[in-house]
């Protein structure tokens, strides 16, 4: 029995730690506004490219299928991280096109 619950233990554990986390980027750097065009360019592509990995990790992985059979609450946990992830990637690409228009760059 208490074999069981150690190894009960043990699993939940390394659930929890292999969930994912996908990066959550601040909206607004120091900095934002005295990029050039190409700077900008980067940095948006940046941005997109943290919200489409968040949105990866939120689908079906195998990661994320055991947590939701075994640890549900990891799952909870990964949603709503990916979820912030991913609206702090889209605030952080809008506020560079505020940018970019101000500045008569093209971002794309």
């Amino acid at each position: 029995m208490r074999t069981l619950v150690l190894s009960s233990v043990l699993l939940a554990s390394l659930l929890s730690v292999g969930c994912a986390t996908p990066t959550v980027v601040q909206s607004k750097q120091t900095g934002d506004s005295g990029m050039t065009c190409e700077q900008l360019r980067a940095a948006h592509a940046d941005a997109m490219e943290f919200e489409a990995k968040a949105r990866k990790e939120r689908g079906v992985t195998g990661t994320n299928v055991a947590a939701a059979l075994f640890f549900w609450p990891a799952m909870i946990g990964t949603y709503k991280n990916t979820e912030e992830a991913i609206e702090a990637a889209k605030e952080r690409q809008k506020h560079l096109e505020r940018i970019a228009a101000e500045k008569q760059c093209k971002l794309f």
